[in-house]
């Protein structure tokens, strides 16, 4: 660990956005504990939305943390990104409508991306927008989607293709919630970290490779050290640009390629980290065509990314037309020009729209397939 990474199991910062700011808690111990959730309740109506996975682990110690005379109701969905639909928002609206829940009335996703996505975007467009908390309890959905307010459901064109900007009251993260987590999902997340190394912190990244193997281990310190690192770089980033109009779309390094392989696939087929470790590998390596990094930067995100035990290989069955058919419905695209996430060093991340067909098209057709 680096002299100035912090020793102590829990800290906090702040998503900077004026009237719409937020804290972020981390460390272990937090679910059950009133202090860390009862300040961000709108009201006395709590929503508590999780899924079949999580709920049995979580939701009893979750409800230890709410006062007694909440009016509490809970909504277990079905677990998995194929249920990431209209349908299932529409779930979540009937809970709050029978209920009779009002505008003051709090959500709280208890789970990973796909519920914490699905929530937020119920509470954006619930009564015109209601408060909601997130809880996230994936490596995945603690240093990405719980952290921006970026919300939204996939379509079968397009992954995250209807949404809102909407942001959380705050974000609670139990690091504790990880014990339980499977090897794959882990390993998933972790892509999301190596991201933040990569388009903006050099000298994380170099820390990333030391520490890798305590990381997958679950080691508390070195974990708590990398979720807090990376929720900061991302609050930075979401402060300059909430809405996604310049800067913030250095975060989708390896996403246009990830999005792609994960609606071709279907959704779950591919979890969303593994589809992004690829599509990290493809940036970089598009990166070298164009001039930007050495053969021995493109290994060295490679090693990375497989030292994180993440697939550097895309589908077998995904043509040059497949992946072009998908990156150009990209949300990122401007005037029907394909936007790319790219490198023009490790650690400094550029948001490019000339990248030439040929060459595009070149890297699709050699990458390697399994």
């Amino acid at each position: 660990m680096s002299k100035s990474e912090p020793s102590s199991s829990r800290r906090s910062l702040q998503v900077a956005l004026d009237e719409r700011s937020y804290p972020i808690h981390i460390g272990p111990r937090l679910l059950g504990d009133p202090a860390w959730l009862t300040p961000y309740l709108a009201g006395q109506q709590v929503m508590v939305v999780t899924n079949e996975t999580v709920a049995p682990h979580y939701l009893a110690r979750l409800r230890e943390g709410l006062p007694a005379e909440l009016t509490v109701r809970e909504l277990i969905l079905p677990d998995g990104e194929s249920t990431k639909t209209f349908a299932s928002v529409t779930r979540i609206w009937d809970a709050l409508l029978e209920a009779g829940f009002n505008r003051r009335c709090t959500l709280i996703a208890l789970g990973g991306g796909v519920i914490g996505d699905m929530v937020g975007f119920a509470a954006a467009c619930y009564q015109r927008g209601v408060a909601f908390i997130q809880v996230p309890t994936t490596l995945l959905s603690q240093v990405g989607s719980s952290v921006g307010g970026k919300t939204g459901v996939n379509h079968p064109r397009g992954k995250n293709m209807i949404g809102a900007f909407w942001q959380p009251r705050a974000v609670l993260i139990d690091t504790d919630t990880l014990l339980t987590l499977p090897e794959r999902e882990l390993s998933a997340g972790l892509a999301e970290v190596i991201k933040y190394g990569l388009i903006r912190d050099a000298e994380f990244l170099a820390w990333l490779e030391g520490e890798m193997s305590a990381l997958r281990a679950l080691e508390p310190q070195a974990l708590a050290w990398a979720i807090e690192r990376s929720c900061r770089l991302k609050a930075d980033i979401v402060a300059e640009d909430e809405t996604e109009q310049g800067v913030r779309a250095l975060l989708n390094l390896g996403h246009t390629f990830g999005h792609a392989i994960e609606a071709h696939q279907g959704y779950g087929n591919w979890l969303h980290g593994e589809a992004v470790g690829a599509g990290m590998l493809m940036a970089a390596e598009l990166s070298q065509r164009l001039g930007w990094l050495s053969r021995a930067d493109v290994e060295r995100t490679a090693a990375i990314i497989a030292a994180a035990g993440l697939p550097l290989t895309a589908p077998a069955d995904m043509t040059v037309e497949d992946f072009l058919d998908r990156m150009r419905l990209d949300k990122k695209n401007v005037d029907a020009r394909l936007r790319l996430v790219l490198l023009e060093a490790l650690g400094r991340g550029v948001i490019h729209d000339e990248t030439p067909q040929p060459v595009l098209e070149e890297l699709l057709a050699t990458f390697p397939r399994r």
